[in-house]
């Protein structure tokens, strides 16, 4: 689809093209859903390029949410833009939803991939834990100053990480670049940048890869809060913690029943979350 659309290049004056973008009508809800009717049972290009151009003024907006990772704004702009080809591409008009609140996944997908595969810092966030902190410490901060312990704590708390964590990703954001190798007198499993770097792969399958990613561990979130609370905390205890999971005598004697039954509550929470996972894939 998107080798036969015409879109404004990202290039040049970021003023000239937003001008530009916003100069594209917003289109009513009939407008939209008609376009995608079109697209969806007929495969119509123009139509999709339609939805698409009237549309990259919300990129826009969502790109400017990323201005403090130091990449540039174009590079932003046309990461997201790609998101939103994806989602034209995949949207169901007949879902009863608009197509921009459809968007928003994809196009923060794409900025979040490519931020990951270009900032300098690339090797802060090798886990969800650590990723979920990355995105959200920036913006989470008040000003330029080393937070304090009460700020990193509160942090922490609302972030689900560890204080160190928080501490330790701060120091990060603050300090220099880092060599795309690693140095000569690191340890053999030190983690660089070159780590990163795929052998041969298409960016979009990359990118596909990351989005398949997400959408299963929002998959596994949502299965998540459909337990009640205790069978949450034994799934989690047992399956979704980096190290140190618990056992099932571990969790007998913190929930004051047998081990047995543990294991019971278990297994009928994990059947449960199959079921839902299942239903919502």
């Amino acid at each position: 689809m998107t080798n036969a659309l015409t879109l404004p290049a990202v290039g040049g004056s970021i003023e000239s093209y937003i001008q530009s973008v916003n100069s594209f009508p917003i289109l009513s809800q009939e407008e939209e859903t008609g376009l995608a009717r079109r697209l969806w049972n007929h495969g119509d290009i123009e139509a999709a390029q339609k939805l698409i151009l009237s549309h990259l003024r919300f990129v826009v907006a969502i790109a400017r949410g990323y201005k403090g990772y130091g990449l540039p704004q174009a590079d932003l702009i046309q990461e997201g833009n790609i998101g939103l080809m994806k989602a034209v591409k995949r949207f169901d008009p007949e879902r009863g939803v608009r197509l921009v609140s459809f968007a928003v996944h994809w196009i923060k997908a794409e900025i979040h991939e490519f931020i990951m595969r270009n900032w300098r810092l690339v090797k802060i966030a090798t886990t969800k834990q650590q990723r979920k902190l990355f995105f959200n410490l920036r913006s989470m901060k008040q000003g330029l100053d080393t937070m304090n312990p009460q700020e990193v704590e509160a942090m922490a708390t609302q972030l689900g990480v560890k204080s160190e964590e928080v501490v330790e990703m701060e120091k990060r954001f603050n300090g220099s670049d880092i060599s795309l190798e690693p140095l000569s007198d690191e340890e053999d499993d030190t983690f660089s940048p070159i780590s990163y770097l795929t052998d041969g792969a298409e960016p979009s399958q990359i990118l596909e890869s990351v989005q398949i990613t997400q959408m299963r561990e929002q998959g596994l979130q949502h299965s998540l809060e459909c337990l009640d609370d205790r069978s949450r905390h034994i799934i989690e205890a047992r399956w979704l913690r980096e190290k140190d999971s618990a056992t099932l005598h571990d969790l007998a004697a913190e929930l004051g029943v047998s081990a047995e039954r543990v294991r019971q509550i278990e297994a009928k929470a994990l059947q449960k979350m199959r079921g839902t996972m299942t239903a919502t894939a």
